[in-house]
């Protein structure tokens, strides 16, 4: 392994080989590549034709998208990435909840009820026929956070066993206008995300955990809490069937959690406002228990990633990762003409085709230092599950995984004078995007509502949070035709209109100008990283600093 003198003093001090970060713009450029625009065409047509029904996952058309998928990988030049295959297995499990019952609160000077979808919602990530929480003692344990590197902990001095947590939305310091405070402020950490919410609760061997709802914090209204808990829940199979996870995680409206903490004699605004401050401590709400349950459908699935790679010249296993999702909505609702093929073509028909471009150009160019990986991933929109499953199962290892790009939903346009990085400054992966945009010509602009936890919403996520910086760029509103009004109505309209909706369809008229700037920035970007010696860490502070270093320590071979 090559590493510059300034590397072997940073591992020397932090105990990871890590490149500091006034070296990472150092990484080498990559000439401009050749953008086969005629293949990405081919591909988003084909990937969102109406026989393709939506790449619906773990249907019966599936295996026609994937033999695509595949033949197209192979035409860019890639080789089969697991062991010989093309496909990575993911297990899945669907569980539907039925014949819930009211969450009710005893322990009071009266017992409380609450009525499922319009008060609570809650599903279970065990694998079993019935989930049913009786008679759980209630505590108010704040955001619900453990942040070592912080110095904060929620559940400081509590045994969770057998208890019900009662967590408040997002991080403390949510509502500053700046991103200066311990939680970055206005911008949301993964500490605020509700699926942190929930694994933190379940390391801490609670019952069950309910997140309670607020507009403003959640950034989104209770409607879509309901929406998205009152129907079939996707996961990862696990060998102990989710043994391990909280019997049940929900939410309850603000005015539902003012009543149950008023029955402990306990005041909702007073408990935030002190959870906000370092050194809270977990209140038990005395007295009060809480108990619902409901049934479970399940059904089990299987659906597969297709993972291609691209050896590398001088360290093959150092790898650097594209990924993309291939799967979209399959057949939805309807609209107004009786189409209800969701085709997905920019979601993420474009990001599959990219990914294929990226590759093609990469084998035109030869080989570089380092591997490139190439993965195309189920289950997105089932939550992240197919990137989950591989950054659980990795192929390649994840401490030997450089860093990567994540390509989701590139929309058809104009070209654009600048770029945004979803979650702002969090890795060393920030002064490669620098270097890369000055030589474009490009801005680094800040992105839009750091407060709604973007970049922990698409794949890139899944591998994030193991450690492994990731890329996720996304084009800005700066239009080089038309400046931010059109940049800005573009966005608009294809989210008001296209977005999840069968009208998310291929046409011939789309301007590529826009698309092909993006792919062009994504290759530099994978280029670069794949023929230096760096490897790129999280910010001192970041939430995932301290994982990546650990696995760094404990790999004498890896990062």
């Amino acid at each position: 392994m090559r590493f510059t003198a300034a590397a072997l003093a940073a591992m020397a001090l932090a105990g990871c080989a890590a490149t500091p970060s006034s070296d990472m713009a150092s990484a080498p450029a990559a000439t401009a590549p050749q953008i086969d625009v005629a293949m990405m065409k081919q591909m988003v047509e084909r990937l969102s034709a109406d026989d393709f029904e939506g790449r619906a996952p773990s249907t019966a058309t599936e295996p026609r998208v994937l033999d695509y998928i595949i033949a197209k990988f192979k035409e860019a030049g890639l080789e089969p990435g697991n062991k010989g295959s093309w496909l990575q297995e993911v297990p899945t499990v669907e569980i539907a909840g039925s014949n819930q019952t009211p969450l009710s609160v005893t322990g009071g000077s009266q017992p409380l009820s609450f009525s499922f979808g319009d008060e609570y919602v809650a599903a279970s990530y065990r694998v079993t026929p019935r989930a049913t929480v009786k008679d759980s003692p209630l505590v108010f344990v704040g955001y619900g956070i453990n942040a070592p590197e912080l110095g904060w902990n929620d559940y400081a001095g509590l045994d969770m066993k057998g208890k019900t947590a009662v967590i408040l939305v997002n991080d403390p310091d949510y509502a500053d206008e700046t991103e200066d405070g311990l939680f970055k402020g206005r911008r949301m950490t993964y500490y605020g995300r509700w699926t942190y919410k929930f694994e933190e609760a379940a390391r801490q061997g609670a019952t069950a955990a309910l997140i309670v709802h607020d507009t403003f914090p959640a950034a989104y209204g209770w409607n879509v809490v309901n929406s998205s808990w009152t129907g079939a829940q996707y996961y990862v199979q696990t060998p102990n069937d989710g043994a391990d996870q909280t019997a049940a995680n929900g939410w309850i409206q603000k005015d539902v959690a003012a009543k149950i903490l008023a029955a402990a004699g306990q005041d909702l605004e007073a408990l935030t406002a002190a959870a906000k401050r370092k050194g809270f401590k977990p209140v038990p709400l005395k007295g009060l228990k809480a108990s619902f349950g409901f049934d479970n459908a399940i059904r089990k699935s299987v659906s597969n990633n297709v993972v291609g790679v691209l050896p590398g010249a001088s360290r093959p296993d150092e790898y650097v990762l594209y990924s993309g999702h291939w799967d979209h909505l399959g057949r939805c609702t309807a609209d107004a003409t009786g189409d209800d093929i969701c085709n997905g073509a920019v979601d993420n028909a474009t990001g599959i085709a990219a990914l294929a471009a990226i590759a093609k150009a990469n084998s035109t160019a030869g080989p570089v230092a380092r591997s490139q990986v190439f993965l195309a991933v189920t289950l997105e929109e089932s939550g992240l599950l197919g990137s989950e499953f591989y950054a659980q199962n990795p192929v390649f290892p994840l401490d030997h995984t450089v860093g990567g790009v994540n390509l989701d939903a590139l929309p058809p346009g104009g070209r654009t004078r600048n770029y945004a990085s979803t979650g702002g400054d969090k890795s060393d992966l920030t002064d490669i995007l620098k270097a890369a945009l000055d030589e474009g010509g490009f801005a680094l602009t800040p992105e839009e509502h750091p407060e709604r936890g973007y970049y922990y919403r698409s794949d890139h996520f899944s591998f994030a949070k193991r450690g492994v910086p990731m890329f996720d760029v996304g084009r800005g509103s700066d239009w080089v035709e038309g400046g931010t009004a059109a940049g800005e109505a573009a966005g608009k309209e294809y989210t008001d209109n296209h977005y999840h909706a069968p009208s998310d369809e291929y046409s011939d008229a789309w301007d590529w100008s826009g698309i092909v700037q993006d792919v062009t920035l994504f290759y530099k970007l994978g280029r670069g990283l794949a023929d230096s010696d760096v490897w790129p860490n999280w910010r001192e502070g970041d939430e995932f600093r301290a994982i990546r270093d650990k696995a760094c320590a404990a790999s004498p071979e890896g990062c």
